[in-house]
């Protein structure tokens, strides 16, 4: 099952959503900085009862991301945590490698060279 969600304004960021073995994969494309915030929110924590276990954040098309994706990074790892699962990252570029690096975040979500390695992780 493939669901896309565009951001108001075009460009800004996408997201797309599959599965692959019960394991949510979200694919983000373009920026996340505070305009995207809730958009993200609600695409790594949707708003059903039950907290998805099991995802993955294919950050390959991202080409920016400050502060408020850390936040949402953060609170979408306690999140799965708190139920018994997992958030892996996958795929950043080395700018927003760095930013995740930068605050540690690298060493709380594990991060993978790719969506493959994530899954099987």
């Amino acid at each position: 099952m493939t669901e896309t969600h565009e951001a108001a304004q075009s460009g800004q960021l996408s997201i797309d959503h599959t599965s692959v073995d019960g394991i949510r994969v979200v694919t983000l494309r373009g920026e996340i900085d505070h305009t995207v915030k809730d958009i993200l929110t609600e695409a790594l924590l949707p708003p059903s009862a039950a907290t998805p276990l099991r995802t993955v954040a294919d950050l390959s098309g991202v080409t920016f991301m400050d502060s408020s994706g850390i936040n949402v990074l953060v609170l979408a790892h306690r999140a799965t945590s708190s139920a018994e699962g997992w958030l892996r990252i996958a795929n950043a570029s080395e700018a927003v490698l760095r930013v995740l690096q930068v605050v540690g975040l690298d060493t709380v979500i594990p991060c993978h060279p790719s969506v493959e390695e994530a899954l099987t992780a």
